[in-house]
C-alpha cells in the first residue's frame, strides 16, 4: 500500500515513532500530537531518518490539527473513546491503530496472539519454533518490537507470530491473521474497557476478519473462551486445548503427556516430564503453542525439538539469586491478580511477596485467597497499596508493610525473609506512574537484588 498523504500520528512513543518511519517510506507527511506538553521534540525527530514534511503539536487540540489529515494512527496508549479520536471520526478520518498500518504494509504468514496472561510467553514459544522452521520469521507487537518496525521486511514466506493486546485490538479493521489465539480472559484493564463482557468482546475481535480458510486457538478450560467458538464473529475452524479434557480434536494432556489429534488421528507431542517450565499455566502456554504452531504448517518435529529447550522470558516468574539461603524471583509481568496468582502457585517456599501499583479498577480478592498459606509477609507500595491492604484483612490476612519505593520494597524483603523463603515481585497491578513499564520496573528489581548481593558477600 502507498500512502502519498497527510498522517496524524497520535502518541510520541515507541509504537508512533516506528509508525512514522514506515510511513515516511512510503512517502507520507507526519503530523505528531501527543497531550503531553513537556515531550522532547528534538529527541523524537532524532529518532526519524528525516524531518522533512513532519511536525509535531503538544497539547491541546484545535481544528487546525486534522487540516488536511487523511489518517490517523492512534497510540494503543489512547482509547478508542478519547476526544481525539471522536474529533477524526466527526470529520470521517479513519483512524488505525500501529497493528492494522503494519498488517496492510506487511505479507506473508500470520499468526496472532492475545488473552489476559501468558500471551507473551506464547508468542515467544511460537516465535522460536518459527525460527526452527525458516530464518525468514519475526516476533512482534506487544512483546517488544513493533509489527510497523518489520512490516516492509515481510514477503509471502515470512512467518511472523505477533503478540496483540487489547488496547491494540480496538483499532483495527482490516487486520486478519491465519491463527489466532485467545489464551483465556480474566479482569484486566477494566477501567479502559469498563465491563468484562466489553473486554472478552474486543480479545475476541482478534478473529473479527478470519474465514473458515483459517484457524481459531481457543482454552477449552477457560468458560470464557470456551464460550466465544458460538459468537457470530467466528467464522474460522476452532481449535481447542485442554489440561483437563481428551478433544475430539485438538491439543490436551493425557496423564504425562500433550497430544494432538487432528482429522481422527491422534499424536503423541511430547512428555511433560521432557519441558523446561513447569506448572499449570505453563502447560497451557505449551499447548497453545503447539495448536498455533502446527495450524501454520510447522512440522512437529520442528515444534518439539523448540519445546524441550525453550526456557520462558524474562520478568515471568524468572529466578534472579538466591542469597544467604533465600531465592529471589522477579515476576514483574505479574500485571493482574489472576497472573499474579500464577506467580503464588508456582512458589514452593514460604514467601515474602511485593504487590501493588497502578489501578486498573480490578478486585483482589481472589489474589489474597490464593496465598494459601504460603504468603509471610505482603509489602504493598504503589497507588494501590491502601487499597489490597484492605481486601487483604478483609480476607484474614494482615502481615503487611507498606513502603514508598521498590528499593525500599527489596529491602524489606532482605531484613524479612529467612533461609528457605522467597522473595517475589508479583504486584497484580500495572506499573504505570511509578515506572515506564514492566520491564523497567523488573529490571530495577533485579539491580536492586544485584545490591543485596554485593552487600551480602562484603559482609
Amino acid at each position: 500500500m502507498d500512502f502519498h498523504k497527510k498522517v496524524l500520528i497520535a502518541g510520541a512513543g515507541k509504537s508512533g515513532v516506528c509508525s512514522a518511519r514506515l510511513l515516511q517510506k512510503k512517502g507520507a507527511g507526519i503530523v505528531f500530537y501527543d497531550g503531553k506538553k513537556d515531550i522532547d521534540t528534538d529527541n523524537l525527530l532524532g529518532q526519524l531518518e528525516s524531518t522533512d514534511n513532519v511536525s509535531v503539536v503538544l497539547g491541546e487540540t484545535d481544528a487546525t490539527l486534522f487540516e488536511d489529515v487523511d489518517l490517523m494512527i492512534l497510540s494503543p496508549g489512547i482509547s478508542i473513546e478519547s476526544e481525539i479520536v471522536e474529533k477524526c471520526r466527526e470529520r470521517n478520518i479513519p483512524v488505525w491503530g500501529e497493528i492494522e498500518l503494519a498488517y496492510r504494509c506487511g505479507a506473508g504468514n500470520l499468526a496472532a496472539i492475545t488473552g489476559t496472561n501468558g500471551k507473551t510467553t506464547t508468542t515467544s514459544l511460537v516465535g522460536e519454533i518459527f525460527r526452527n522452521y525458516t530464518s525468514d520469521s519475526f516476533t512482534v507487537g506487544n512483546i517488544g518490537i513493533p509489527y510497523t518496525d518489520v512490516a516492509l521486511e515481510l514477503d509471502d514466506n515470512s512467518y511472523t507470530a505477533l503478540e496483540v493486546s487489547s488496547f491494540q485490538l480496538e483499532s483495527t479493521d482490516e487486520f486478519h491473521p491465519h491463527v489466532s489465539a485467545v489464551l483465556n480472559v480474566t479482569p484486566d484493564h477494566l477501567d479502559r474497557h469498563h465491563t468484562m463482557e466489553n473486554y472478552a468482546s474486543v480479545k475476541l475481535d482478534i478473529c473479527r476478519n478470519q474465514t473458515e480458510d483459517d484457524y481459531l486457538v481457543l482454552n477449552y478450560d477457560d468458560t470464557i473462551t470456551k464460550a466465544m467458538a458460538e459468537d457470530s464473529r467466528v467464522k474460522a475452524k476452532v481449535i481447542y486445548f485442554s489440561r483437563t479434557e481428551k478433544l475430539e480434536e485438538g491439543v490436551y494432556q493425557k496423564g504425562n503427556s500433550i497430544y494432538i489429534k487432528n482429522d481422527g488421528e491422534e499424536k503423541k507431542v511430547i512428555d511433560i516430564d521432557e519441558l523446561i517450565l513447569l506448572g499449570g499455566h505453563n502447560i497451557e502456554n505449551y499447548m497453545a503453542g503447539i495448536a498455533i504452531s502446527y495450524y501454520m504448517g510447522i512440522p512437529i518435529e520442528n515444534i518439539v525439538s523448540v519445546l524441550k529447550t525453550f526456557k520462558g522470558v524474562a520478568h515471568r516468574i524468572e529466578f534472579v539469586d538466591e542469597i544467604g539461603g533465600v531465592a529471589y524471583y522477579n515476576d514483574s509481568k505479574g500485571t493482574n491478580p489472576d497472573a499474579a496468582i500464577k506467580g503464588i502457585q508456582a512458589m514452593n517456599r514460604r514467601t515474602v511477596l511485593i504487590g501493588g501499583g497502578y489501578d486498573k479498577g480490578v478486585p483482589f480478592d481472589d489474589w489474597i485467597n490464593a496465598f494459601d498459606g504460603k504468603v509471610k509477609k505482603l509489602v504493598l507500595l504503589g497507588q494501590t497499596a491502601e487499597k489490597i491492604a484492605d481486601t487483604a484483612k478483609n480476607c484474614g490476612f494482615n502481615d503487611i508493610i507498606f513502603v514508598e519505593s521498590l528499593s525500599e520494597a527489596v529491602d524489606t524483603c532482605a531484613e524479612e525473609a529467612e533461609p528457605g523463603d522467597a522473595v517475589l515481585l508479583s504486584p497484580a497491578c500495572a506499573s504505570w506512574g511509578m515506572f515506564d513499564n514492566y520491564e523497567q520496573r523488573g529490571d530495577m528489581f533485579k539491580d536492586y537484588v544485584k545490591k543485596i548481593r554485593e552487600n551480602f558477600v562484603a559482609n
